[in-house]
Parts: C-alpha cells; structure tokens; sequence
C-alpha cells in the first residue's frame, strides 16, 4: 500500500524536473538568440577593419608606396566596395564610423608618416 502511495509523488517529482529542464532550456534560448543574430554590418566591419590592419603593417615593413603596401590598398577597397555593394556603406577603421557615401577613394586610407 504505501508503494502505491509513493508512486504519484513520484511522478510529479518527475514532472517538475521537466518543467524545470524546458524552463532552462527556453530561458538559454531566449537568452542565446539574440546573441547569435549579430548585426550583419559587423562582417563587413571586421573584414574592413583586417585589411586595414595588413595596409598599415605592408606600410611599416615595405614603405607608404610598395608594391606590398598597393596590394594591400587594392584588397582595402575591394573589401570596401563589397560592403558598399550590399549595404551601401563603408567602415572607416581609423575613425570608427560608418560613411554613407562611396568617397573611400578620397584619401580615407590617409597618409602614413
């Protein structure tokens, strides 16, 4: 008899340990989400943001007007124009902001000492 007893309040420990995983788990969802979605302008930020990095470092190793440092500016705008093309806008790394006029080619990678 008290086998029989403990067995509906067996199921609902089960139960609430259920309840209590589905809540985790919504709650790691809800939480995760919008964390996942991240702003698609931080792609093209990033990938700007590198080939600036390699222009600066062709710079210092090769000098302001090397072949390497030209590759380098070449790629810059090219990522540039990729993010122009789908978003039309441009990060500028050095000034942290984003341009809304296709104007990268005005002297945006600015002049190394």
């Amino acid at each position: 008899m008290k086998a029989q007893m403990n067995k509906p309040l067996s199921q609902f420990r089960k139960l609430c340990g259920a309840l209590a995983a589905a809540a985790v788990l919504s709650t790691t969802l809800f939480v995760a989400v919008p964390s996942a979605q991240a702003d698609p302008h931080d792609k093209c930020r990033h990938r700007i943001e590198k080939a600036e990095a390699r222009l600066d470092e062709a710079i210092r190793h090769h000098g302001e007007r090397s072949p390497q440092a030209e590759a380098r500016r070449r790629d810059l705008n090219a990522e540039r124009e990729r993010c122009w093309e789908k978003y039309h806008g441009w990060w500028d790394g050095r000034d942290h902001q984003w341009h809304n006029d296709r104007d990268w080619d005005h002297d945006h990678d600015h002049d190394h000492p």
